[in-house]
Parts: structure tokens; C-alpha cells; sequence
């Protein structure tokens, strides 16, 4: 993909950046599609087991760009901008593979709901983390006040979105915004030996473990439900019964 995020890929860890450097990485439509397009491709890359999510230059992500929406109509706004956002996000967060955040720089609005995907967020001594879209006449449109209010706490994001405070990287791990604090430039490298952690681990318990924990947090019952029953059935001698009905034009013998 030629676009405004890059994904390498090196010993079963990928990392995916975000590359528009001259805009501090905000999002555009061009960027949100381009995000769905490479969550689909690395659910399905079988040399990719852990993911890191960083951003080029001296930003994580300054949120969506606001020349990129302020000129929609609201219908357009609702139906595109938003549902478009969130698709790509859900896509994000549902990944198989365990997320890791590098916030390299700021992460506001739209880039903390971003990092609110990953499973582990790892911030840069430097870096302020908030939800400024009250202080536009607008609202955190990307699951800020779902996704996040369920993984940071309702309380956290009301300091956030209606009163306007941005944290720095301490404040923001003792609020549990952030996993982990390193000094700065040191994220990558920090994701990277978390990564390396990962790998350590059995790759089908860790993937079924992340798809229970989402489960349990709501962030997306019905897959985990029918993806669990179908990794079941799939392994069934009752399926190779009925496919052998099918092909060979017979009632399919699930008994004796």
C-alpha cells in the first residue's frame, strides 16, 4: 500500500506506522481506510503474531484532522467520518494478535482513541494524552466516550472530554491511560522487548485469551461466541460426516 501508514514486518512482530509527519499524523479518510485495509491484511498473516502501532516524526497521533471533516455536512459527517472511524477501529481492537501502543508524541482526540485499541500502551516521557474535541464544538466521535470509558473509567474520560485536562505520561499511568513509561525515544524499543515476551508464550491460548477478554469487557460478544462454537464444529468428526453426505450425494452419517 502506498499511503500515509507503512507496515514492516520482521521475526513475528509487525509494526504498523502511521507516516503523515507533516500533519503530527492526524487522521483523514484516505488514513481510515487505509487502517481497515491493513487490520484485514494482518489478521490473516501467518508470520505476524504481535503488532506494534507507533507514529512517525514527533507525534503519535494529533487526532482526526479537522480540514479533513470540517467542511462535511452533518449527515455526511455521521454516516462517513464517524462510521467509517469506528469500523476501522472495531477492526483495530479485534485483531487476534495483541496490540502494543508506542506513543512516541501527543496522542489527543482521535489519537488517544486509536491507542485505546491496543492491549498494552506504552507512552514516551514527553508524550500529553487527552480528548480536546469539547473545546471545537465537537465530540470524541471515535468510541471516546465507549471504548475508552470501559478501558480508562468513566471519571477518567468526564476530566478528559468535559473539562479539557491533558495529562502527561506519569499522570497518565497512574490513571491507567498508559501501561508504561519510558524515557524519550526509548518507546520502540520497549515495545519491541514486550513483543518479544509475547512471542514466549503459546500463540493460540494468548490469541483465545485476548478474544475472552474482550468478551468479558463488551467490546465484541457475538464474534467471540460464534468464532469459539465454529473453531469447535470445524474440528468435528461431524463435520467431515456431512461434507462427505454432500459430495457424495447422501445423508450425511453423523451416528456409527
Amino acid at each position: 500500500m502506498n499511503g500515509a501508514l507503512s507496515l514492516s514486518v520482521a521475526e513475528r512482530v509487525g509494526v504498523l506506522r502511521l507516516t503523515r509527519e507533516a500533519r503530527r499524523n492526524a487522521l483523514d479518510a484516505a488514513m481510515v481506510d487505509e487502517l481497515a485495509a491493513f487490520c484485514r491484511e494482518i489478521e490473516r498473516r501467518d508470520d505476524l503474531d504481535v503488532l506494534l502501532l507507533t507514529g512517525s516524526g514527533r507525534a503519535f497521533c494529533a487526532g482526526g484532522d479537522i480540514d479533513a471533516w470540517s467542511g462535511e455536512s452533518a449527515q455526511d459527517f455521521g454516516r462517513h467520518w464517524i462510521r467509517d472511524g469506528h469500523s476501522a477501529f472495531d477492526a483495530l481492537a479485534r485483531l487476534r494478535q495483541p496490540v502494543i501502543a508506542v506513543l512516541n508524541g501527543p496522542a489527543l482526540g482521535g489519537g488517544l482513541e486509536l491507542a485505546a485499541c491496543a492491549d498494552y500502551r506504552i507512552a514516551e516521557a514527553h508524550v500529553k494524552i487527552g480528548l480536546p474535541e469539547t473545546g471545537l464544538g465537537i465530540i470524541p466521535g471515535w468510541s471516546g466516550t465507549q471504548r475508552c470509558t470501559r478501558r480508562f473509567g468513566a471519571q477518567t474520560v468526564r476530566r478528559m472530554a468535559l473539562f479539557g485536562e491533558v495529562f502527561t505520561a506519569e499522570e497518565a499511568q497512574a490513571l491507567g491511560l498508559v501501561d508504561a513509561v519510558t524515557a524519550t525515544g526509548g518507546g520502540l524499543a520497549a515495545g519491541q522487548a514486550l513483543a518479544a515476551r509475547v512471542l514466549a508464550r503459546g500463540p493460540l491460548a494468548t490469541e483465545l485469551a485476548k478474544m475472552l477478554i474482550n468478551a468479558a469487557e463488551g467490546e465484541e460478544n457475538a464474534r467471540v461466541l460464534e468464532s469459539l462454537a465454529g473453531r469447535i464444529a470445524a474440528g468435528s468428526a461431524e463435520l467431515q460426516a456431512g461434507l462427505a453426505g454432500f459430495r457424495g450425494k447422501h445423508p450425511p452419517r453423523f451416528r456409527g
